[in-house]
């Protein structure tokens, strides 16, 4: 079964007196472990692909499963706890809390959801440890590097274990090296069995993917599975 199945998906929103065609009967599906990237101009419906993936957005008509469930129709606090529950979110601006610290970063998910404090802990340090940041988790966001906050955004990402890693131009506010270094991260999970789609307006990250979905004008103009020497 498909961990995320999409059929004839289109998005419509009014601006104005004028109709905008966003997505127009997109149908794609994603296998669990996938590590897939998502490839688009501006304007060509990869945001509202990405939106509607990640549960933040429904669509005007068409059907989306995800993990069994349909999730098509459901309501803000249905939508709310399927993201919880199945959908890590790494952001290009990282959206760390500034005055806690790395761990408790990571562990806000744990919070949220109501996990008691040694094993919120236990799973938070782990997360920590799957990134690379042990050293560096009683430091706060202002005594990390882009780099490592990232990584420290990665781990609150996958502290839930969510069955998707969603990465909105993951690499957008670091220079060229650390973004590698955050790709080859995104690899590292990746060979772990995490099921990773990235959002990305830049070939050469899009090119660490499995499979390369390009959107234009609100359709998947193609769709390239890539060789592995």
């Amino acid at each position: 079964m498909s961990l995320i199945r999409l059929e004839k998906i289109t998005r419509r929103y009014q601006m104005g007196g004028e109709t905008i065609h966003a997505l127009r009967e997109v149908s794609l599906t994603i296998a669990r472990g996938e590590y897939v990237a998502i490839m688009g101009p501006s304007g060509s419906g990869k945001s509202t692909l990405m939106n509607l993936i990640g549960c933040l957005d429904t669509p005007t008509s068409g059907s989306y499963h995800l993990n069994g469930a349909d999730v098509s129709d459901m309501d803000d606090n249905e939508l709310a706890e399927v993201r919880n529950r199945e959908i890590g979110f790494v952001f290009q601006t990282f959206n760390l809390l500034a005055r806690s610290n790395a761990l408790h970063n990571v562990e806000l998910p744990l919070i949220y959801a109501g996990i008691d404090t040694d094993e919120r802990r236990r799973v938070a340090l782990e997360a920590i440890e799957s990134v690379g940041l042990t050293d560096r988790m009683h430091h706060k966001p202002n005594e990390l590097s882009g780099g490592q906050r990232q990584r420290v955004a990665v781990a609150r990402a996958l502290v839930n274990k969510p069955s998707i890693l969603l990465a909105d131009e993951p690499t957008g506010n670091l220079d060229s090296r650390t973004g590698e270094e955050i790709m080859a991260l995104f690899e590292q999970l990746s060979r772990s069995g995490n099921t990773i789609i990235v959002v990305t307006h830049e070939e050469d990250i899009a090119r660490h993917a499995r499979r390369i979905l390009r959107i234009r004008d609100g359709l998947i103009a193609s769709d390239e599975v890539q060789g592995r020497s």
